[in-house]
């Protein structure tokens, strides 16, 4: 089956396209002109060139697909370059999703987010919108919405290899966010990781599965994690013993005020607020349904970590 992506270039989308390949698809995947070479297997898929507000290439990766899948999301905006959240996670889900039933392309799978919400942060609220247009759509739809995503980036950007780089590989001690003025409770806030081999193993295995059509699943690892446990993991794999402090929120969310508009900052306001939100869940039920065995947050998976840093093509 030809499977029109939309994403196809970035870390999950990377193992999106070797799962599909892997099951006998064809990933007709959407790419930048000029990022030809961050597609993977490319030889195995057909690129169309264009960018999510190019109808006409958009079109051209719907035609003739038997599924969509929508996967594009970013971690920050750059609004001089026209990457925003609503650029990139509403506006180019609603356009696919639109052309997607005018082109007779009834499955579409959405990649959301866990913790999203109408009244969240505008990361959490373009989620939401795109959710709501695809429910609201006709299609036959399907969308995850994952925790913490973690593996080999493969030269990508990836939350475990980003909390090594500038948090356990630099000499200052890791900081344990907490709201107030009370250090108790430091660090306390709790995910759930998830394998992006597991993350692309649901998307495929769902296509071929008729009980997740209409369905919304949180796509969440095995174990629930404290944030401070989370960084011990990374620490550890690592091959390093970090010394860990209490970090009140308030001053943070202010220098993110001065300076999260710069891509150097390693930490805007709303990362800073979704993480001490929390993001868990129960996936046990999808994993029976689709036959699988997530992965553990353990030193074994995270023993990428330990590999030379590849640059982010």
């Amino acid at each position: 089956m030809r499977v029109a992506l939309f994403g196809g270039t970035g870390f999950v989308g990377s193992y999106l396209i070797d799962e599909l390949v892997a099951r006998g698809h064809t990933p007709v995947v959407l790419v930048r002109p000029g990022s030809e070479s961050k597609v993977s297997r490319a030889g195995e898929c057909e690129l169309v060139p264009g960018d999510i507000a190019d109808e006409a290439a958009i079109r051209r990766c719907l035609r003739d697909a038997g599924a969509a899948i929508y996967n594009i999301g970013i971690l920050r905006e750059i609004p001089a370059e026209g990457v925003t959240f609503k650029a990139m996670q509403e506006d180019g889900a609603v356009r696919v999703i639109d052309l997607a039933a005018d082109e007779n392309v009834r499955r579409f799978i959405l990649m959301s987010a866990n913790g999203v919400r109408p009244d969240g942060t505008p990361y959490q609220r373009t989620k939401a919108a795109a959710e709501a247009h695809l429910r609201r759509s006709g299609l036959d739809w399907t969308i995850f919405r994952p925790s913490l995503v973690f593996g080999d980036p493969r030269g990508r950007l990836e939350f475990c290899t980003q909390m090594r780089d500038d948090l356990v590989d630099k000499p200052l001690p890791v900081p344990l966010f907490h709201e107030g003025i009370s250090p108790r409770g430091a660090g306390s806030f709790e995910m759930a990781p998830v394998h992006v081999c597991d993350v692309a193993s649901a998307f495929a295995a769902a296509l071929a599965e008729p009980a997740t059509i209409g369905q919304i699943y949180v796509l969440c690892g095995p174990e629930s994690l404290q944030w401070k446990e989370i960084l011990e993991r990374i620490a550890q794999a690592c091959g390093k013993r970090k010394v860990m402090l209490p970090a009140p929120a308030a001053p943070v969310r202010f220098l993110g005020a001065l300076l999260d508009r710069f891509a150097w900052f390693p930490l805007t306001r709303d990362q800073l607020d979704m993480l001490l939100e929390g993001n868990t869940g129960d996936s046990s039920a999808l994993f029976t349904l689709l036959d699988m065995r997530p992965r553990r947050f353990s030193p074994q998976e995270l023993a990428y970590l330990r590999l030379p840093a590849v640059a982010a093509g």
